[in-house]
């Protein structure tokens, strides 16, 4: 910027929304310059909590300056209160509501942001990752697929595969959609593929997790590898909702970030303590299902080591089995 520019007295008066986007750019080129709700000022606001002429802006000095007029509502320079009459210097770019409207004063004593580089247009962003999303997509329902067909019985048709997979693919669709719409709402653009491809993401990390914990438990005798589910699918589900949520508000990240690690460690506190019941805070003793032998890496052990190992559990198994006998409201015998 040269002396030249920053000799003159000229600025910019912008309305900003709710998003702090620019709504609305006014010029100021003379002054005393005039803000209100009346056509007669410089400055003319359609909003009902403003009077017809409530502040004036004046640059005869070196310093920009602000008056403000008799008014109802006032104004606030962040958590100033601003009354009538009262007169204040104005930085080369201050922020200030003046009613219900939210205002930024640039003058040419401001320093300019650099030019950002233009974004190639959404659509064909879109278009370019089409491709990576139909991959993900037909993935993650292949790998749906895999896990129904090892829950069903042998000779199931194929067409009753149809109505899960066509139910989780919706499911899939409307978060995306979702996300999509409250991205339109505060950002004002509709970046489905994103969302889309987002949540994919991070359903097949946790999809494939769900075959290799037990796996891994299994060949190397970790059963209690299995705990780690309870973690991986509390803290997927957040870290999938801030993945989402910096999409739409990009400046929250922090606060977002914080909330959603508090609230996963309370989730996994209840899960914990709804699990003590069941001997176990997070994950089962067991395996509920085991892959194939050949899978196994870990040494076999004797059968009278293994009788060993489990005796401590027989209290353990009594105590549950008196517990549950008495809430039925049982007799108390053993067998």
């Amino acid at each position: 910027m040269d002396a030249q520019a920053v000799s003159l007295k000229v600025a910019v008066v912008e309305v900003l929304g709710r998003d702090g986007r620019v709504q609305g750019v006014h010029r100021i080129e003379h002054w005393p310059a005039r803000i209100g709700r009346s056509p007669a000022c410089e400055v003319s606001l359609a909003d009902a909590h403003l009077a017809a002429e409530h502040a004036e802006l004046h640059w005869d000095g070196e310093t920009p300056e602000l008056a403000m007029l008799p008014s109802l509502n006032g104004g606030w320079l962040g958590d100033r209160r601003l009354q009538a009459g009262e007169r204040l210097a104005l930085e080369p770019t201050t922020h200030l509501q003046l009613g219900g409207t939210q205002l930024r004063w640039r003058s040419t004593q401001a320093p300019q942001a650099p030019e950002q580089r233009l974004v190639a247009d959404p659509l064909r962003i879109a278009h370019t990752r089409l491709p990576l999303v139909l991959l993900l997509l037909c993935v993650w329902l292949g790998v749906e697929a895999f896990g129904h067909w090892l829950s069903v019985e042998p000779g199931t048709k194929l067409v009753d595969y149809s109505a899960p997979l066509l139910s989780m693919l919706a499911v899939a669709l409307g978060w995306a959609g979702l996300w999509s719409l409250m991205s339109q709402l505060f950002q004002h653009r509709f970046p489905f593929s994103t969302h889309l491809k987002r949540a994919l993401l991070v359903i097949l990390g946790v999809e494939l997790l769900d075959y290799v914990l037990p796996g891994v438990a299994y060949a190397f005798s970790w059963p209690r590898l299995g705990a780690l589910e309870g973690f991986v699918a509390v803290f997927a589900i957040a870290g999938l909702v801030w993945w989402h949520a910096t999409l739409v508000w990009p400046r929250a990240r922090k606060t977002l970030a914080v909330t959603l690690v508090a609230l996963s460690a309370l989730s996994l506190g209840l899960q914990a303590a709804r699990n003590i019941d069941h001997q176990h805070w997070f994950g089962p003793n067991y395996l509920a299902a085991l892959p194939m032998p050949a899978l196994r890496l870990a040494r076999p052990v004797a059968p009278d080591a293994f009788v060993d190992g489990v005796k401590p559990l027989e209290e353990q198994l009594k105590r549950a089995a008196h517990r549950d006998n008495d809430e039925q409201g049982g007799s108390d015998d053993d067998d």
